[in-house]
């Protein structure tokens, strides 16, 4: 074979392997848009079935029902409004008091006043209710309630005892990142404390700010639990009353969740509108400390008064009732270890199917900039913006009209629910993970003759471990602190952690609910250190 003649060869070879290399990628790439298309279509198919039994109801009944339900609409704004305003009010000074001041041990406090996300906040609600509510211990013993913690304002109390950890942790990241010699030159320029807060602080912190607003405002709109047990009428109660009342057309039920999921979508809008300031991270200066002198001991107190509030009471309370043995025993409500297994078992099989289902959603969307993958990838997060309450009624639609069998079956549909509220949780922590993919390294593996499978098996897959296992912790513990999916559609005879809290509420049997909540407490304490381990080790 002549030398020319070699060469043509290699040549065509060459081409040829390229080619050959270039049709896997196109075809890796078509499979990639076509799983995440599906998971795009599971995850909105529930809402199409809730929009179809909404339109069954006659539109005189459904006018009707919306005039009826106008002082529920009010107590659901009250709620979401009094919670979002409050937990800024609690969540931006402890976030200043951590970061930007001479607070004795601040890693300590800062841990102090984010523990309360631990415990779900229909679990601190009990606890409440039953020392503090009317007809609880402190009303027997006193013949009167000092404070009154039912009704709505108690719901608002409750709640934001548990949901300003979102705005003290966004607004905390936001004072950590950002470039201190700002907050120091505002200084220089004889600014006082509240003017140097609002002229430079406030424009920094902003995003971070109306990012843990949205957060709690989404959860007190969407909260079930605490407003079920503090006998609050707001939409999400409401609207399992209705699916309880077998009597009532279920598409009332489905108006009441349209109504809710409309001001969700007001919610998402609004925040959308707000914009994001200018990037003020970055800086490398460090600034100097604002210095309290005496007060730094009481904003130290003031931390501990809530760590006191929020965690100490409730375990409190919930060690008592173990030692009591008031009333006649009821053997359907005593604690079996088998409630904590089905817990558990079904928290890790969601976290495992919700992993399986954002892995294709994430990577297509993390290594593709195109309209498509956006959104596919959004797609996926109106689970997550839609309250438990109303994906547990689309599903019970779903299940009921279109898989009986299914239905019937209950686990499959129950996990299936779970992943349809808290997949957004695997696909963002996985997206993280795949952004930072060096490209180089890929293509250097694919150079190697490796195919897309096996560079993503060799190459991909370990180096976006960390973002896949902090998803599935995150799912797992969400999971196992949700009620309205797991009542409404709770396989027969598999009872819950969250079905025991629940069903003692209903039966009056307090001390019932012990055992339950501190398991609750517990598995979620150890969750939430096995993710900040996990967060540790990236770093």
């Amino acid at each position: 074979m002549k030398p020319t003649e070699l060469t043509d060869d290699l040549i065509d070879r060459a081409g040829s392997a390229v080619s050959g290399k270039t049709e896997d990628v196109s075809v890796h790439r078509t499979l990639l848009v076509v799983a995440s298309a599906v998971v795009a279509f599971l995850i909105v198919t529930p809402m199409y079935w809730l929009v179809s039994e909404a339109l069954e109801v006659e539109l005189p009944r459904a006018v009707d029902l919306f005039f009826s339900s106008l002082d529920i609409t009010v107590n659901s704004l009250v709620l979401m409004l009094s919670v979002t305003f409050l937990s800024i009010v609690l969540g931006v000074p402890l976030a200043m008091l951590t970061t930007r001041t001479d607070l004795p041990y601040p890693r300590f406090w800062s841990v102090v006043a984010a523990l309360p996300l631990v415990i779900p906040s229909y679990v601190g609600a009990i606890a409440f209710v039953s020392m503090f509510g009317s007809g609880g211990e402190v009303d027997s013993i006193l013949g009167y309630t000092i404070p009154r913690i039912d009704g709505l304002s108690g719901a608002i109390f409750i709640i934001t005892l548990y949901t300003y950890p979102y705005v003290f942790l966004t607004t905390r990241a936001a004072l950590v990142s950002a470039d201190e010699s700002l907050f120091d030159a505002a200084r220089t320029l004889n600014s006082g404390p509240l003017r140097s807060f609002r002229r430079v602080t406030l424009p920094v912190i902003g995003p971070g700010i109306a990012a843990g607003a949205l957060l709690a405002a989404l959860y007190a709109v969407s909260d079930f639990g605490t407003p079920a047990f503090m006998q609050a009428s707001v939409f999400t109660s409401m609207i399992y009353w209705e699916f309880e009342n077998y009597n009532t057309p279920v598409g009332y039920a489905a108006l009441l969740a349209i109504q809710l999921i409309a001001i969700v979508a007001v919610v998402l809008v609004i925040e959308a509108g707000i914009g994001r300031d200018e990037d003020a991270s970055g800086g490398d200066a460090r600034g100097s400390e604002i210095e309290l002198g005496r007060w730094r001991w009481l904003g130290a107190g003031f931390i501990a008064l809530l760590g006191f509030v929020t965690l100490v009471v409730p375990v409190a309370v919930f060690v008592a009732w173990i030692f009591r043995s008031e009333g006649d025993p009821i053997p359907a409500l005593e604690f079996q270890m088998e409630f904590a297994f089905n817990s558990v078992y079904l928290a890790a099989l969601a976290a495992a199917v919700a992993l399986a289902f954002a892995l294709p959603v994430a990577y297509y969307s993390g290594r593709t900039s195109s309209y498509l993958s956006r959104v596919l990838e959004r797609a996926t997060y109106l689970g997550f913006a839609v309250p438990g309450v109303v994906i547990g009624l689309a599903l019970v639609f779903l299940g009921l009209n279109t898989f009986p069998s299914i239905y019937r079956e209950g686990i499959l549909l129950l996990v299936f629910g779970y992943v349809v509220r808290f997949l957004p949780q695997a696909v963002g922590t996985v997206r993280s993970s795949v952004l930072q993919i060096d490209d180089s390294t890929v293509e250097a593996a694919r150079t190697l003759n490796s195919g897309p499978i096996e560079t993503f098996r060799r190459v991909t897959l370990p180096m976006i471990a960390p973002g896949m296992v902090a998803g599935a912790v995150l799912v797992f513990l969400t999971t196992m602190k949700e009620l309205p999916i797991t009542l409404m559609l709770q396989p027969i005879g598999m009872d819950t952690l969250v079905i025991k809290v629940w069903q003692a509420h209903s039966a009056f049997a307090y001390r019932y609910a012990a055992i339950p909540a501190l398991a609750l407490i517990l598995i979620s304490g150890l969750t939430m250190l096995v993710l900040l381990r996990q967060e540790d080790a990236v770093r």
